[in-house]
């Protein structure tokens, strides 16, 4: 049997992964800042490329229509709605990420200030205990700056979205949906 080729161009890098990888946020992950930003931006690639994601759906609907199988409705209105899924499922899984993550991070502050409090009148353990306190400052003002680039990044993907899809709305039912649709 000849090995499969390898998806090329658009297809590679918007097709979603044959063998999706499960990532298990820990403490760990929020408080590496560096593994914290690059989770971040692999869950932003949909956002990024909202408008070839819109392009690729539209023609695999055009496509299933082709042969047969397509579904109820306008393929434009029916891609819309698939890509909006899309869209809330990741703004979700990004927001229970940064929320958990902000937790962590406060938590770990308040823990360090309790540790200042408790260093005693010794100038060394109190001078080294701030430092401590100072990076962690650092560190959550990092995880609370995810919170505003989110919201640039949201905006910036819903008015590309609506740009393409100007009549559509997520149906009243899907509360989720109706949530981000209103929120943004």
């Amino acid at each position: 049997m000849p090995p499969k080729q390898p998806q090329l161009g658009s297809l590679a890098i918007q097709a979603p992964s044959l063998t999706p990888k499960t990532v298990h946020v820990s403490p760990s992950t929020c408080h590496d800042i560096s593994v914290f930003k690059d989770l971040m931006n692999q869950y932003r690639k949909l956002d990024d490329s909202i408008n070839m994601r819109l392009n690729r759906t539209a023609a695999q609907y055009r496509d299933r229509e082709r042969s047969g199988l397509g579904g109820k409705g306008d393929i434009e209105e029916q891609a819309c709605a698939h890509v909006w899924r899309e869209l809330v499922a990741n703004w979700s899984r990004r927001k229970d990420i940064v929320d958990y993550c902000v937790g962590v991070i406060d938590h770990s502050l308040d823990e360090k200030r309790e540790t200042l409090q408790n260093a005693g009148d010794d100038p060394s353990a109190q001078r080294k205990a701030k430092g401590i306190l100072y990076a962690e400052e650092v560190k959550r003002n990092q995880v609370h700056n995810e919170l505003t680039v989110e919201s640039i990044v949201r905006k910036r993907a819903f008015d590309a979205f609506r740009a393409r899809c100007r009549y559509f709305e997520p149906p009243i039912s899907d509360a989720e949906a109706r949530k981000w649709w209103d929120a943004v």
